[in-house]
Order: structure tokens, then C-alpha cells, then sequence
């Protein structure tokens, strides 16, 4: 299964983290340089979460980024189940 967010499709994003060496210029120094770039992976932050469904009487379980609690919260599960299989995934 991938990392993704089965409501936003939020993904992990490929990135660098920067290794600096030196003394900054406002400390009289010849300023920062970078010494390595390193890749990296930003992750989303992803729960497993059970909620319940009342048109149908029981719990779906997704896999969710904490923005899509959100946005089930403010527009509601009827509407965010209607997207997913509109879509063609299965709930």
C-alpha cells in the first residue's frame, strides 16, 4: 500500500537537507557555505482511522492525513465517501 491520503492524495515529496559549514557574515565572518546536500523524503502524516458510516450502519476504515480529518469534519463522511467512489476507489 502507498503513503498516500486516500481523501487529499497527499504523497511524500522528495527534498534536501543542507549541511553548512563556516561563520556567518553578520559575525565578521566570510559567510555560510554549504559542505553537503543530503535527499531526503518529507513524509505526510498519516493515521489508519475508523469512522463510522450511518447511511450504511457501519464503520469504514481509511487512511488519512490529518488534513482529511479536517475536511471529513467540516463537510462530512456522506459527501467524502460519495468523491472516493466516484472516483472508483472501494470503501
Amino acid at each position: 500500500m502507498t503513503k498516500q491520503c486516500q481523501v487529499t492524495g497527499r504523497r511524500p515529496v522528495v527534498g534536501r537537507t543542507y549541511v553548512t559549514r563556516g561563520i556567518a557574515k553578520k559575525n565578521k565572518g566570510i559567510g555560510l557555505k554549504i559542505t553537503g546536500k543530503t535527499k531526503r523524503r518529507f513524509l505526510p502524516n498519516l493515521v489508519r482511522k475508523r469512522v463510522w458510516f450511518a447511511e450504511e450502519n457501519r464503520f469504514i476504515s481509511l487512511r488519512l492525513s490529518t488534513a482529511a480529518m479536517r475536511t471529513i469534519e467540516k463537510i462530512g463522511v456522506k459527501k467524502v465517501v460519495r468523491q472516493l467512489r466516484e472516483r472508483g476507489e472501494t470503501v
